[in-house]
């Protein structure tokens, strides 16, 4: 056979170099393994920081060590650096793309930094890896509502609903996710769903009182509210709503309370202070008295104060203008 012969004498010198070069790559990744084995150890023991240190090493010395960038997403994410572990989670992705866990947890980070578009991106990548994990297609869903994208919530959501109805969670994204859209009697009826599963859940209570108001049945709203104040009275929110429901019902010496308690609760809740306005003003007008025209314009001023873009605020403006006794 033709060819050129180079003998072993020839060949070694080019054999050593090349076992020198494995070598020294074993050795390389060997260390670094050794630093992320120690970085593990550093976690377990609380040393965060140290931890971190120790794998930023071993990525310098490796660029390719998944793991590592894994490990240090978890850490950034424990001390809320979340711009350094959304990061390391994505060159972690990168560098394994059939990682179900570093997907899923870029996607809470950008959940977190309310980078809603990047989360639902990561949340679909981990979905398309194991696609009957509930809490990816329940936190895309959630990022979506929070984009205002209310198709791909509903589609999101449902899709988590059919992995697990019984979840109170998903029964009030969906309820939220149709009073969003204005449909109001679709959403009682996942509300009543989620109480049916938690009737002891004030958040649940007050979102079904809600549509229930929106849908002009106050008597229904106003029995929901009082029972979420009973199971926890510190929700501003609820109180406040149940001084707009007690409005509705012409109750206007319990509207004055219930707003004014959300205001003890929530000295910036524009809304209550307006509210409490409208029930001062109400009651002023129907007994003719000036003193508590005063108390209503003093509140609609501090709840433009609070907020001075609120909506309706031209028409805010306008009953102060009527009812000063002076020209502002």
């Amino acid at each position: 056979m033709g060819g050129i012969r180079i003998s072993f004498k020839e060949a070694l010198p080019a054999v050593l170099s090349a076992l020198m070069l494995a070598i020294a790559g074993c050795a390389v990744q060997q260390d670094a393994t050794g630093l992320y084995v120690e970085a593990i150890a550093l976690r377990d023991a609380d040393q965060t920081g140290a931890a971190i240190e120790k794998l930023k090493e071993a990525v310098s010395r490796d660029a390719q060590f998944s793991m590592a960038y894994s490990l240090l997403g978890d850490l950034y994410q424990r001390i809320g650096d979340y711009e350094n572990s959304a990061r390391s989670y994505s060159s972690a992705t990168k560098l394994n793309p059939w990682s179900f866990d570093d997907f899923f947890q870029l996607g809470r980070v950008y959940q977190t930094m309310r980078k809603f578009a990047e989360a639902v991106q990561a949340y679909a990548k981990a979905s398309e890896l194991r696609p009957d994990h509930l809490q990816s297609h329940l936190n895309a869903a959630k990022c979506y509502y929070q984009m205002s994208d209310y198709q791909n919530a509903f589609a999101e959501a449902s899709l988590a609903e059919q992995i697990d109805s019984e979840v109170v969670e998903i029964q009030r994204l969906l309820g939220d996710i149709h009073s969003s859209r204005k449909d109001h009697e679709t959403a009682i009826g996942f509300y009543k769903r989620a109480l049916e599963l938690d009737s002891n859940s004030p958040e649940v209570m007050i979102a079904l009182a809600v549509a229930y108001l929106k849908n002009n049945n106050n008597a229904f709203a106003k029995e929901l509210l009082n029972s979420a104040i009973r199971i926890d009275p510190s929700r501003p929110h609820a109180h406040r709503y149940l001084g707009y429901c007690q409005l509705q019902l012409s109750e206007l010496d319990e509207a004055v309370a219930s707003y004014g308690r959300a205001i003890e609760l929530d000295e910036n809740d524009w809304e209550a202070h307006r509210g409490l306005g409208v029930a001062y003003m109400l009651k002023a007008i129907d007994a003719g008295d000036d003193d508590l025209k005063d108390k209503a314009i003093a509140q609609w001023r501090k709840s433009l104060a609070i907020n001075p873009d609120q909506p309706r605020r031209e028409k805010l403006l306008d009953l102060i203008g009527k009812y000063s006794k002076r020209t502002d």
